[in-house]
């Protein structure tokens, strides 16, 4: 039944989004977002966490790696194997596969360069708390903005996560050069997802300028135990970037 759903956002010190990952749970009825700091040791009272994008700790050593020994991810760890929604948006992926809680990992991109734009993408698993209200191959547009987000996994962990349904999303055009076009995956259970894209961007309007927000209102509809429920089929015309 639809309610209250408290949804954590953790911040690290040199996160950056934090304010938009905010205001996209907020505007999303029946979510409310709570502040979690990168010193908080429990996630009592909430019903999903989000790490969002930045830099934590200055990308200092490498992406994510120190976000990753913070104590709070102690916390999210135990928070994930209760089977609660965890999603790791840009540095948060990269926290997460730091954790462990994902596999894989994020390299420099390709170019070598600062990846800033918009990119299409195909839902690839709608089984995920966050993809709900997608149809599988749905194709949309998200912003991309990283220099470390080329996905990479051995042959073994990329075999598994094509048998097991983990890929969450793919580029249409692969911007950084991640194996299989991997833009975002989940862990084995499907309630940890990552993704490179900022779902938090394209939160107005309608079309390609509103994919982002049947991320959240999936949440919504996921922790309200509704989820049977009819996909939203996006054809090809949804990639324009009216």
């Amino acid at each position: 039944m639809p309610g209250s759903y408290h949804v954590g956002i953790i911040r690290f010190p040199g996160t950056n989004c934090d304010l938009d990952t905010w205001e996209a749970v907020s505007l999303v009825p029946d979510l409310v977002p709570r502040w979690v700091g990168h010193r908080d040791r429990s996630l009592e009272g909430l019903d999903a966490v989000i790490l969002p994008g930045g830099f934590s700790y200055g990308d200092y050593l490498r992406t994510g790696i120190i976000a990753a020994r913070s104590p709070v991810m102690d916390a999210v760890g135990v928070f994930a194997e209760k089977g609660l929604p965890v999603l790791g948006i840009c540095n948060g992926f990269q926290i997460l596969a730091e954790t462990g809680l994902l596999p894989g990992t994020l390299l420099q991109n390709s170019g070598q360069t600062f990846l800033c734009r918009d990119d299409g993408l195909s839902v690839e698993q709608t089984r995920s708390p966050f993809t709900m209200l997608f149809s599988p191959g749905a194709r949309i547009r998200l912003p991309i903005a990283h220099q470390e987000g080329r996905f990479y996994a051995d042959t073994d962990t990329l075999l598994q996560l094509e048998t097991n349904g983990q890929i969450l999303c793919r580029y249409q055009d692969n911007p950084n050069g991640s194996l299989r076009d991997i833009a975002g995956i989940t862990n084995a259970a499907g309630n940890v997802a990552g993704l490179m894209p900022h779902p938090e961007r394209r939160m107005y309007g309608e079309g390609a300028s509103a994919h982002g927000r049947l991320f959240f209102q999936s949440l919504a509809l996921w922790l309200s135990g509704e989820r049977e429920t009819s996909p939203l089929s996006l054809s090809s015309s949804s990639l324009d970037r009216s």
